[in-house]
């Protein structure tokens, strides 16, 4: 539990895990660098209860604080837990036997709630709508691209995965986006429990509201790095669905990771036929006719519009092409 300046609620997030119904666990809270009262709450925590472990260390940022507390851990499973959120009394002994009924499973998330209500803005609900409805390891597989399947702070990850691909790291982009990409991309398989147990803090001053790693481009960053180094790594041509705003944004990054990129498919006529970065915009009636001329084509859902989505996979679907096979929504 990394904690930076969270002296006001890091007490009902300590607590909220030290009365876990599962009581065979440490708690490696990581003081990084605080300058208000931080320190002092966790240290009483660790005089009262000889499970809490207190790291402290200069101010170095999440992935130098997430790093340093995951060298200290000795247990196999590693639970994450941010300093301004509530577990749930049951969520270690459930994701443990998740974990321990599922040996192929990398890491286990749940379903999450935000709180307190009044400030739960209306996009960040349809995210948490869409995060709670990927519930088994081929939903997360089938979006993975489309944005972080996983609430941090609500996973559970087996130490060896998690050393196995190296830890947390610095790219530019979301840290833990970066890691869901890094594990998939090397096999892994994710999970979660068809529960809610966490309570997720949403204020003003969360690191995705604040942090520029979080904005839109270095979202597309991270997709198009990750869909270089797996999906598209042996494809002979890619086409992107949508000609607007993001699919160019994403193409940018594509061409720049090599991706070999050759048309997109677009359902407005002002667009069909003219050329964007250099590719032709289609129809999507000619997208059959290009799939044929190439080996092993795909096509990236890049819409990022309320609703495309479904619209543009059961188009596809309907062309008879398999989805995380033919082709992937990033948007």
């Amino acid at each position: 539990m990394p904690c930076y300046n969270v002296q006001g609620t890091v007490d009902d997030a300590v607590r909220s895990i030290l009365e876990q119904t599962l009581s065979n666990f440490e708690l490696i809270a990581v003081d990084d660098g605080s300058t208000d009262g931080t320190a002092d709450r966790l240290r009483d925590w660790a005089s009262r209860d000889r499970r809490v472990r207190v790291l402290s260390f200069s101010h170095g940022g999440i992935i130098e604080a997430l790093n340093g507390g995951l060298v200290a851990c000795r247990a196999g499973m590693i639970a994450r837990m941010d300093a301004d959120d509530r577990a749930y009394p049951e969520r270690l002994a459930k994701q443990v036997r998740f974990l321990t009924e599922h040996p192929d499973i990398a890491v286990v998330g749940s379903y999450v709630e935000a709180f307190p209500g009044d400030e739960v803005r209306g996009g960040f609900k349809r995210y948490l709508a869409w995060l709670n409805s990927l519930d088994t390891p081929a939903l997360i597989a089938r979006d993975i691209f489309v944005e972080s399947p996983l609430a941090h702070p609500s996973t559970m990850i087996r130490a060896d995965w998690l050393r196995r691909v190296g830890g947390y790291q610095e790219h530019g982009w979301p840290e833990d986006y970066d890691l869901w990409l890094r594990m998939h991309v090397a096999g892994a398989r994710m999970g979660k429990v068809r529960e809610v147990l966490l309570d997720w803090h949403e204020s003003p001053d969360r690191l995705t509201r604040t942090d520029g790693r979080y904005s839109v481009e270095n979202f597309l960053r991270a997709k198009a790095h990750y869909l270089c180094q797996g999906p598209l790594s042996d494809r002979e041509a890619v086409i992107i669905w949508g000609a607007g705003q993001m699919g160019r944004r994403l193409s940018k990054h594509l061409e720049r990771g090599g991706a070999s990129l050759v048309a997109f498919v677009d359902i407005d006529p002002k667009k069909i036929g003219s050329v964007k970065r250099g590719l032709p915009i289609l129809s999507a009636e000619e997208l059959p006719d290009l799939l044929r001329q190439y080996r092993e084509p795909v096509v990236l859902a890049a819409v990022g519009s309320r609703g495309a989505r479904a619209l543009i996979r059961e188009r596809l679907d309907g062309m008879g092409l398999v989805e995380t096979r033919d082709y992937w929504a990033v948007a």
